[in-house]
């Protein structure tokens, strides 16, 4: 991994624990697996603890490791690094997807509530016209209680905004081919298909991976469902979302958006949407950061020692996975 993520996610607590679980070499940490000390150290590793920053696993690569024989991620998608040659070779694969959903779940949460009072437009609203507060009048109904929300995909992150969103009098709608409707049903929501969800929306707010069938799954014509007045919530990946129909409905005054992710990540400074005051911009932040990346790291120590006690992985990664998940 990066040492400077290193850095960040293994502190005296996680690095006293990796001790008493494993040998460990020197150095402990690399991102680069050419290197000739580290290829020579590869020959006699069992067990890589990886997190951003890690090096695809090419065959070339897993030649100098003979003996590998599980992968425990510290973070969310193993994408980046995970080839065939991984799978083929039948070595296990967990990731801390789950941990990682967290804090994007949080963030969301907040950011339904704001926008359920427009929090981040008036903001925008008051920075312009100060001390002249009937502004607030501008913005329609200001208030959380009776809304409807809209949840596309039940995934890590959209299971734990519906469950979150029940602290709140909302009505919750999800939008899933692969949903369980009884798994909707339990959290109180409701399953749609996309298309009868979109017209139903107060607010709008987006869970689902990166994928060819995701690409711009919200574009102009999904778009124009929406009611006047929509905020468009995006924290999970920026090409889920068509950037140029979403400016253009923003550019009206018609919806509002709050986005955490972006296409392109980030956005050419001449893009219109750093300067809409209905639209609120934060660099990918939604996801664990800081200390909240400790909490990844543990959960991949839990996984280490969940192998070596011969117990079975709780958050394993399959060939299967990669067709339906980040």
């Amino acid at each position: 991994m990066d040492p400077a993520k290193f850095s960040v996610q293994f502190h005296e607590p996680q690095l006293r624990r990796l001790h008493d679980l494993v040998e460990v070499g020197d150095p402990i940490v690399t991102a680069d697996l050419d290197a000739p000390a580290v290829r020579r150290r590869l020959r006699d590793v069992e067990v890589l603890v990886t997190s951003w920053g890690c090096p695809p696993l090419t065959t070339e690569r897993l030649a100098d490791a003979p003996r590998l024989r599980a992968i425990f991620h510290c973070a969310g998608t193993v994408r980046t690094f995970v080839t065939d040659e991984v799978w083929r070779r039948g070595i296990l694969v967990t990731n801390a997807a789950d941990e990682n959903a967290i804090p994007v779940a949080e963030f969301t949460l907040a950011a339904v509530i704001f926008a359920g009072k427009k929090a981040p437009f008036l903001a925008q609203d008051a920075r312009r016209l100060r001390a002249d507060w009937s502004f607030g009048a501008g913005r329609g109904e200001l208030t959380n209680r009776g809304r409807t929300i809209g949840v596309v995909g039940f995934s890590r992150v959209g299971r734990r905004v519906v469950d979150r969103l029940r602290s709140l009098e909302v009505d919750v709608l999800v939008a899933d081919p692969y949903a369980d409707p009884a798994a909707v049903s339990a959290l109180g929501a409701g399953l749609l298909p996309l298309p009868e969800l979109l017209p139903r929306c107060d607010v709008l707010t987006l869970h689902v991976p990166e994928l060819p069938s995701t690409h711009h799954l919200i574009g102009a014509p999904e778009l124009a469902l929406l009611r006047d007045g929509t905020t468009v919530i995006n924290t999970a990946r920026g090409a889920v979302l068509d950037t140029a129909a979403l400016e253009r409905e923003c550019a009206t005054g018609r919806l509002d958006a709050i986005l955490d992710v972006t296409d392109p990540e980030p956005l050419p400074a001449t893009s219109l949407l750093y300067d809409l005051p209905n639209v609120m911009i934060t660099p990918h932040i939604a996801g664990s950061l800081g200390s909240e990346t400790r909490r990844m790291s543990e959960s991949a120590l839990d996984e280490l020692e969940r192998y070596l006690s011969g117990q079975p992985p709780r958050a394993a990664v399959t060939p299967d996975d990669f067709m339906v998940s980040a």
